[in-house]
């Protein structure tokens, strides 16, 4: 848990005491300060979530970059398995992206070459 998550969460019910005493005593300063000390600490939390979030997912990543480093028979092996699964499971789904893969390289593949103008001319 990131230290950013657990000081928002403070900032955050600090903030909702302070309200809530503004609220018995009627002072509207009291009460904007604590919306604000609560805004604050959610946003501290919500920031403190994110980074965890990311950490998370960096995590998951060099997980999975790591199984595939090591057993890339296997890694290729359930890459095309679910490839297949995929395949029999939409087959006019998987006949329209191939299709479109072949347009896109049939463009690519017959568009002229364009060669630079020369540079200089010998007139002699």
């Amino acid at each position: 848990m990131d230290t950013d998550r657990i000081v928002g969460s403070a900032k955050e019910f600090a903030g909702r005491a302070e309200g809530a005493v503004g609220d018995i005593a009627g002072d509207a300063k009291t009460q904007a300060s604590g919306k604000a000390r609560e805004a604050a600490g959610t946003v501290q939390n919500l920031y403190g979530q994110a980074k965890d979030a990311v950490r998370d997912a960096a995590d998951t990543a060099t997980s999975y970059a790591k199984d595939a480093y090591d057993k890339p028979a296997e890694t290729l092996r359930d890459g095309s398995q679910a490839i297949a699964q995929k395949v029999q499971d939409n087959p006019l789904g998987a006949l329209l992206v191939a299709g479109g893969i072949g347009f896109a390289l049939a463009l690519l593949m017959s568009r002229p070459v364009r060669r630079p103008p020369p540079r200089w001319r010998y007139y002699g």
